[in-house]
């Protein structure tokens, strides 16, 4: 059995729910992490009762291939839910029961269980739970490696050529198990990425041009933190004369978006309400990915790696986040947690005068007293400077708590 590795940021907010009438959902990318923490929970679970009767079902072995719908899973539950003794139960990617939330939903009104799911569908979770369980369930967002995480799986100390590595291979978790030599890494990571794509998006949206759609991947790891618009997908359309419509590409979006294999960033007004509608931009959840499907020259993408680890790091630290406007000018990410903002510019360098003044000035617009940072990949620091805007080197914000 493989070794766990904790990830106490996980397993810590769950511990408040254990042992509550509500369902516990663990969201997020296939093998990202989430059985494993389940695993943790279940750890923690046999520490404090070692007589606690504990179902574990993993939809993705073949043991439980038969359990196929609802019924299938009541039928399985009644061989153990009455027996004396506390009951846990754990379903790994509980969307592959169809009609999974009217068992959860009978089991809650009973009382006979505590429940855990993971769950790697973002419509058909957050549908089927809001429709039949509301106020019934929580959910907790599972993400890739942060890269203080990834020092402690790979057993590094930082510094630069540990950032490299993080920069290059991505936070997967199981990479902590195979090693980051050669070119296994991406062996995994490209299995990893066609299991998401076929069984995720094609299979679950029933998706029926597959090149198309992998084509449009390609594009995305080509054009991390590029502004996306109805434009530029009719360009892309030409490009690969595809006879499809911009709002078939946006089902595609959609479909991988549900899937977490990327992340859609809306653009927001700074200061405002005003959510703009045409626009946005994309980030892959795991880096690992993106350059198994593309490929990775450090010289030619390292912006646009450090602008999706940095993205990453917010998210994986609670925070929602925008693509900032105001007026002419565009913030790179205005992040928000419970109503506490931060601002962050990332930029390969501010040694030439001319882009320390764009990016220092573009915060330097943003009228409140909020925390803003630039993001530079080694550049000499300047510290606090300019009315209290913070310059950091990226792998200091990588391992800053913010």
């Amino acid at each position: 059995m493989t070794t766990l590795i904790p990830r106490p940021q996980y397993t810590e907010r769950i511990a408040p729910f254990i042992d509550k009438n509500i369902i516990k959902v663990l969201t997020g990318q296939r093998r990202i992490g989430k059985s494993f923490i389940l695993r943790q929970v279940m750890e923690e679970i046999r520490r404090k009762d070692p007589e606690a009767h504990i179902i574990s079902i993993n939809k993705e072995l073949e043991q439980f291939r038969d359990i196929r719908t609802h019924e299938d899973l009541s039928h399985h539950l009644k061989l153990f839910l009455n027996k004396p003794g506390s009951h846990y139960l754990f379903i790994d990617e509980v969307q592959e029961i169809e009609g999974f939330q009217f068992c959860l939903r009978s089991l809650l009104a009973e009382e006979k269980c505590d429940i855990f799911c993971t769950g790697s569908n973002a419509q058909m979770l957050s549908g089927e739970l809001a429709t039949h369980l509301a106020g019934r369930s929580v959910s907790f967002d599972v993400h890739s490696l942060s890269y203080r995480e990834f020092l402690t799986f790979h057993r590094l100390e930082a510094g630069q050529e540990s950032l490299r590595k993080y920069l290059t291979f991505g936070g997967m978790p199981y990479l902590a198990h195979i090693g980051l030599e050669a070119d296994v890494p991406f062996e995994y990571l490209r299995s990893v990425y066609s299991t998401i794509l076929l069984k995720d998006t094609v299979a679950r949206e029933k998706i029926r041009n597959v090149h198309f759609l992998e084509d449009l991947v390609a594009y995305l790891a080509d054009n991390i933190g590029n502004l996306f618009s109805a434009n530029n997908i009719s360009k892309f359309l030409k490009s690969q004369r595809v006879d499809l419509s911009p709002q078939v590409t946006l089902n595609y979006l959609r479909a991988l978006s549900n899937a977490y294999l990327i992340h859609r960033v809306s653009r927001a007004e700074v200061g405002g309400l005003k959510i703009f509608e045409t626009g946005e931009k994309f980030y892959f959840e795991d880096i690992g990915i993106s350059h198994a499907i593309r490929g990775f020259n450090f010289r030619r993408d390292i912006h646009k790696v450090m602008e999706n680890a940095v993205y990453l790091h917010l998210i994986q630290q609670g925070y929602s986040v925008h693509v900032g406007q105001l007026k002419e000018q565009e913030i790179d990410f205005v992040a928000d947690k419970s109503g506490d903002k931060l601002y962050v510019q990332v930029s390969l360098s501010v040694a030439d005068e001319k882009t320390a003044t764009r990016e220092f000035g573009n915060l330097l617009a943003v009228q409140d007293n909020y925390p803003k940072y630039v993001v530079t990949l080694n550049d000499i620091i300047l510290g606090d400077n300019q009315e209290g805007i913070r310059h950091m080197n990226l792998e200091e914000f990588l391992l800053n708590e913010l």
